[in-house]
């Protein structure tokens, strides 16, 4: 079992940043891949960004690239979500989720954290 705890979801005005935290505890982190996935109200959960289990490749969805960057610290047991230029279409809870060995652009995640809400205001 791999357990993950979001934090640092808040109000924000539009175009201000954000650094969402996914703390990971369980299993050997380093095994596993990560990904940031986002969940407006009445839509699906969507992929937002992925990296592999040792950092060396990132991958984002087109709606958030060149505003997010997605990374990781093996030693903390960390992942994380820079979020800059934020629009109001980036209202959301942002869920990290971790799959072990190979990362995936789709839901397909082996654990879950409970998510954490970012709102941003126009």
């Amino acid at each position: 079992q791999v357990q993950l705890v979001e934090s640092g979801g808040r109000l924000v005005q539009a175009g201000g940043s954000l650094r969402l935290s996914c703390a990971a505890s369980g299993r050997t982190f380093s095994n596993y891949a990560m990904g940031w996935f986002r969940q407006a109200p009445g839509k699906e959960r969507e992929f937002v960004a992925a990296i592999t289990w040792s950092g060396g490749s990132t991958y984002y969805a087109d709606s958030v690239k060149g505003r997010f960057t997605i990374s990781r610290d093996n030693a903390k047991n960390t992942v994380y979500l820079q979020m800059n230029s934020l629009k109001p279409e980036d209202t959301a809870i942002y869920y990290c989720a971790a799959r072990y060995a190979v990362v995936v652009v789709t839901t397909e995640y082996d654990y879950w954290g409970q998510g954490t809400q970012v709102t941003v205001s126009s």
